[in-house]
């Protein structure tokens, strides 16, 4: 009888410790504000119906929303990594779904463009670049953050205003690193883009001649919703990529009124000069002229000064 009645006590005991710990649970469940909505928007729902779906509200409670709490694509630290959970009531019943956080769809998308073109990829400080990490201290610095919060505040995936920004200034100033914050931010609104370094991308399309892949790629930068494109200027270029390659994908976005992004040492009125002189010399200043019409169709001029942040 004594083992029977020990048993007994121990199966009472856990059981309240049980029940203890049950209760403590589901009050905390029951006080996420996320979930305080979902219950007020869905009356129907009795306490049995929410007791029977504690163990999905508790998940959706304990996991990152929105990359929230996690610092990283690499350490999130949900259940599905790069997944945000979602709650939907269907009458009685609560399910719980997960979608791809905007992290994960950045970096699938870049997962895309790593097997259209192999030169793409900027430096990773410039891919994890953000609008908070933007110095806002320099005055030098305020008219670029102002509008590129402007563009953002109204850019949607159904609306992409017809024009990007061309951002010109010294070395050193952060204009790469406004760029990748814009693209981090595009892509938290499920905005494509295309963030490429203008050297890489005339090589890229030297070397799309002997595999015969240059029409694909050049479409490829034609029709991306948001194109930028770093450091223009500092290629030495053809005229034949000048005018058939750069002028093509141009005027195929600004008649498609697609928004193009530069960053630049040179203002419109330097670019435009060194447009006019192709590698070998030769002076144009009648196509150069052209193509710096189509950047100002596609482009707002903003200047970007200040400190020199990489000294």
């Amino acid at each position: 009888m004594e083992p029977i009645q020990a048993s007994l006590k121990k199966w009472m005991r856990d059981n309240k410790n049980f029940l203890n710990n049950f209760n403590q649970l589901r009050s905390e469940v029951l006080n996420d504000s996320e979930i305080k909505q979902v219950i007020h928007n869905n009356p129907q729902l009795s306490e049995t119906d929410i007791d029977k779906n504690l163990m999905k509200l508790y998940e959706f409670k304990s996991q990152s929303k929105n990359c929230v709490d996690c610092p990283s694509l690499d350490k999130c630290k949900n259940i599905l990594s790069g997944y945000t959970p979602y709650l939907q009531v269907e009458e009685k019943s609560i399910r719980l779904s997960y979608e791809k956080c905007y992290r994960k769809v950045q970096r699938d998308e870049q997962e895309k463009h790593r097997t259209m073109v192999q030169s793409l990829y900027m430096p990773k400080d410039i891919l994890e670049a953000s609008l908070q990490e933007i110095d806002h201290s320099d005055p030098e610095r305020h008219l670029a953050i102002r509008k590129i919060v402007a563009y953002l505040d109204t850019v949607e995936p159904e609306h992409l205003p017809s024009k990007g920004l061309y951002l010109y200034g010294p070395f050193g100033v952060g204009k790469t690193h406004f760029l990748g914050a814009l693209a981090n931010e595009l892509a938290k609104k499920k905005i494509q883009s295309m963030l490429i370094y203008m050297p890489e991308f005339v090589r890229e399309i030297k070397a799309s001649l002997k595999d015969d892949s240059i029409n694909e790629k050049v479409d490829y930068f034609k029709k991306i919703p948001v194109l930028m494109i770093d450091d223009i200027g500092a290629e030495s270029q053809s005229a034949w990529f000048r005018d058939e390659i750069l002028g093509s994908i141009l005027q195929y976005r600004m008649m498609e009124r697609l928004p193009v992004f530069f960053t630049s040492n040179y203002s419109f009125a330097q670019l435009e000069k060194h447009l006019a002189t192709t590698n070998r010399g030769d002076m144009d200043e009648v196509k150069a002229g052209r193509i710096l019409e189509r950047i100002k169709q596609v482009s707002e001029e903003i200047p970007l000064f200040g400190a020199n942040r990489r000294s």
